[in-house]
């Protein structure tokens, strides 16, 4: 059934990240928010400006969401306990939330990106690594590492990559932060730069 306005641009961004998750962000369109509520596309230019702004915006939202579950999440842990809420956290959300998880990897521009919940995502990431007392650059390496293995994987995942092969992606998640954890423990401090081949 269509949704009558009282229309604000919060409830059109809460609508338009619940529509991502329906149909993929990708497809998330001022024109296709405007058949939702079942108004004129004019009507919700008051509001946001294009498309461009709504997934911005969805982008935002579902970047402030992640950080507080993480944040809750974490809470209270330390080391090994703290690594696993963590990606818990955002496997579960990616799970939940499919069309929000890609929208918080929408490209912001600079300024919008520093007062989003971004650099929060970046300073618990650090947090967590305090417990393996890396120094730098080790730490960046480090969280470089946690965003690419939690990404790659639930990337994967949501996209049924893991659903025609044994064990069960349920299985190989823990395994892969036993492994995380272990090569943390034991990280470098620091690496020689790799020489390119002269021949």
């Amino acid at each position: 059934m269509a949704v009558r306005p009282g229309l604000t641009a919060e409830r059109l961004v809460r609508a338009g990240a619940e529509l991502a998750d329906e149909v993929g962000f990708e497809h998330v369109t001022v024109s296709e928010l405007a058949r939702r509520f079942d108004v004129k596309v004019a009507s919700l230019y008051s509001h946001v400006r294009n498309s461009h702004d709504l997934k911005t915006r969805i982008a935002l939202l579902a970047l402030d969401e992640l950080a507080d579950r993480a944040s809750d999440a974490v809470a209270g842990r330390a080391g090994r306990d703290a690594l696993t809420a963590f990606a818990d956290a955002y496997r579960a959300y990616a799970v939940e939330h499919p069309g929000r998880y890609t929208a918080a990897r929408f490209p912001l521009d600079p300024q919008t990106a520093a007062a989003s919940a971004g650099p929060r995502h970046a300073r618990m990431s650090r947090a967590i690594l305090r417990g393996y007392d890396l120094p730098e650059p080790a730490e960046t390496h480090a969280v470089r590492l946690l965003g690419s293995v939690f990404h790659g994987f639930v990337s994967l995942e949501t996209a049924g990559g893991f659903s025609h092969s044994a064990p069960p992606a349920a299985e190989t998640w823990p395994w892969i932060l036993d492994a995380l954890d272990a090569l943390l423990r034991d990280a470098p401090a620091s690496h020689r730069p790799i020489k390119a081949d002269p021949s």
